[in-house]
């Protein structure tokens, strides 16, 4: 099962200079940001909030609604029986002779409406709702923003990974030209021991480790070219570029120490640009108008409306008719209930207030540390630039002591791997440093 990914991964790294993509540090952070199914799906939840903030705005609109209705009954829905005599004053039936009252019957029927149609248009527009489609429609702005907020920090957080994945390419790289320095002094050590050892001025043994340090030099070019291969395929991965072999450009130079960081800030001043602050705004923003909505519900609502309906209950019964009215409706029942709702719509607007409160310092407590990280890193490059100078001065004297006969062949071999050890030192010190950098810069507010 191991051998298919090893496969795989020896493949990638077979592959010609010309078929690779290299990219520079600024290109990688635009691909990130561009393509990093993190921030995409920050844009889509942006995209969500701003659909209902247009949802919410609607709520202005009159509600329109209109009905119809139809229908056949087995059988007439009214029906009556009506007696002769009813129908007939009593003083003009007494005119009418028996023989002529006989001619008509005792009673009628009547029946009516087994079948019917009726439909209807109705249009009410809010006038007062208790504030809730105005705080409504406010709230639905501040999800916008603070969705925007939000997809900043995971901008952030997706630069910053991003960051980490190129100076960790670029370190194994200048671990790369430390071997290949260690390997081509392993080269001249492993001839002029050779040559002492024909010439009968060295032992065996000192060759002997020569080819053994050599060995383990190769050892570590295969773990590392295998590392900076795997590395080179979770950026490209991390970035959109899944299905490419991609590269980067950036040197590190031992010789030259960097600059000591200028980009310190008074965090007080720094807090209110941050991103995290801002997004603690907007919840105490939101909380307050949750609670006015709850206030709004317990208040009465007046609306207006029109109407228009038609309806036809047989040739008799057809008419059509427009109205006008207004609507006001008290939510009695809803004190009782509504205002536990306030009460606690009321404690959590207070809860907001105080996170603001508190994560303010604790902005202010991460950008010390930041900074401090950032201090420490550059501290920690300058120590290991000055034991490089130290390492190569003692390989220089090793080397010398060596060729003079004052010193083994183990005494020169770990004066090199103490040289090897301070470039790789200095190199992940060098890409330490500026990933506290971008963690500084993120903190006081700063792309």
């Amino acid at each position: 099962m191991k051998a298919f990914p090893s496969l795989l991964l020896a493949l990638a790294l077979s592959l010609p200079a010309s078929a690779q993509t290299t990219l520079t540090l600024s290109q990688v952070r635009s691909r990130a940001v561009a393509h990093n199914i993190a921030t995409r799906t920050a844009d889509n939840a942006i995209l969500q909030a701003r659909e209902q903030q247009r949802q919410a705005f609607t709520n202005y609109f009159p509600q329109v609604s209109a009905t119809g209705a139809g229908f056949k009954a087995s059988r007439d829905m009214l029906k009556t029986s009506v007696a002769t005599a009813d129908l007939v004053p009593p003083s003009i039936a007494q005119l009418i002779p028996t023989e002529v009252a006989m001619l008509f019957p005792t009673s009628f029927s009547a029946s009516l409406i087994d079948r019917g149609l009726t439909t209807g248009v109705t249009a009410l527009q809010p006038v007062f709702v208790g504030g809730q489609i105005v705080n409504g429609n406010r709230l639905a702005k501040v999800n916008v923003e603070a969705k925007q907020l939000q997809a900043e920090t995971s901008r952030n957080t997706v630069l910053l990974t991003a960051e980490q994945y190129y100076w960790q390419i670029i370190a194994l790289k200048e671990k790369q030209k430390t071997l290949d320095a260690v390997a081509a002094m392993l080269s001249r050590l492993e001839h002029d021991a050779t040559v002492a050892v024909q010439a009968g001025v060295a032992m065996r043994n000192d060759l002997l480790a020569v080819q053994l340090k050599q060995n383990e030099v190769e050892s570590s070019r295969v773990k590392l070219d295998n590392g900076l291969g795997l590395a080179r395929i979770v950026l490209a991965q991390y970035i959109g570029m899944g299905d490419s072999t991609i590269d980067i450009v950036a040197d590190i130079d031992p010789q030259q120490l960097p600059a000591y960081p200028t980009i310190k800030t008074d965090p007080s001043q720094a807090v209110p640009a941050t991103p995290e602050y801002r997004l603690l705004q907007k919840q105490v923003e939101a909380s307050t108008l949750q609670r006015k909505m709850e206030v709004g519900k317990l208040l009465p609502s007046l609306g207006i409306g029109a109407g228009y309906t038609y309806y036809n209950m047989g040739k008799h019964m057809d008419n059509h008719f427009g109205m006008v009215f207004a609507t006001v409706s008290i939510p009695i029942s809803s004190w009782w209930g509504g205002t536990h709702a306030v009460k606690r719509s009321r404690l959590a607007e207070a809860n907001a207030r105080e996170q603001l409160a508190d994560h303010t310092q604790l902005l202010k407590i991460r950008m010390q540390k930041e900074w401090n990280d950032v201090d420490d890193a550059y501290k920690q490059l300058q120590l290991a630039r000055k034991s490089i100078d130290q390492s190569e001065e003692n390989l220089r004297l090793n080397r010398d002591y060596y060729h003079a006969g004052t010193v083994t062949m183990n005494d020169l071999l770990n004066a090199q791997q103490q040289y090897q050890q301070c470039r790789d030192h200095y190199t992940d010190a060098f890409a330490q440093l500026q990933v506290k950098l971008v963690e500084y810069r993120q903190s006081i507010g700063q792309q």
